[in-house]
């Protein structure tokens, strides 16, 4: 091999390790990089570990937990031991009532009985017959009887002679001119008596008014 040959093997390997070497400038950014990189690692370790640490401040104490739980399961049972006393006294009011008028329709539909045992009295009173007193008192016997048995199960006659006319309890079927100012606005006669049971009127007193 020449001289000349050396010399260009020798110039061409140097320029092959000047190629391969790495710029200084390269090198040095690359080892911030990497010293950033693991500042970085270390600073999410951190922050998982302060985030895996339990926060005293925000956990609740169990008691006072257990003492609000309890608490509002106290008012809950208030609330329902008050609706429920509501509905059994309401249960126990419609059930007294039911009972109460149970025999409404039957005692009404007995009225018409006693208007015409009061009639057929009224029309002895006007025969004054020795011979009627007898049967007068028979039936007199027999509508005292039917009272007392209506007012044992609540009937109760509306007392209403010269009272103010209301119509909570009265039906006026007739008007007449009154006698004096005291009369106007008043029962004058009573056409047909009016009943209550148990407080509760059953039928009205149809009446005439004073004006």
């Amino acid at each position: 091999m020449t001289k000349n040959n050396l010399n260009e093997e020798n110039l061409t390997n140097e320029e092959k390790l000047k190629q391969e070497e790495i710029p200084a400038e390269e090198t040095s950014n690359a080892e911030a990089t990497a010293s950033n990189s693991a500042r970085d690692e270390e600073a999410d370790t951190e922050n998982k570990n302060v985030e895996s640490e339990p926060n005293e401040e925000s956990q609740t104490d169990p008691l006072e937990e257990a003492k609000i739980e309890i608490g509002e399961l106290k008012d809950k049972y208030i609330r329902l031991y008050a609706e429920f006393e509501n509905y059994r006294r309401r249960t126990a009011k419609e059930k007294l009532d039911l009972i109460s008028t149970a025999t409404s329709g039957l005692l009404k539909s007995l009225l018409p009985v006693v208007d015409d045992f009061e009639r057929a009295i009224a029309s002895f009173e006007a025969l004054k017959s020795p011979e009627m007193d007898a049967f007068k008192e028979g039936v007199e016997l027999i509508y005292s009887k039917l009272m007392r048995t209506l007012e044992n199960e609540g009937l109760k006659v509306m007392e209403i002679e010269n009272s103010e006319f209301n119509s909570d309890f009265h039906e006026s079927v007739a008007q007449f001119p009154a006698s004096s100012e005291e009369q106007k606005g008043k029962i004058v006669e009573v056409l047909e008596k009016g009943y209550f049971l148990n407080d509760k009127v059953i039928r009205y007193a149809k009446v005439v008014v004073g004006v």
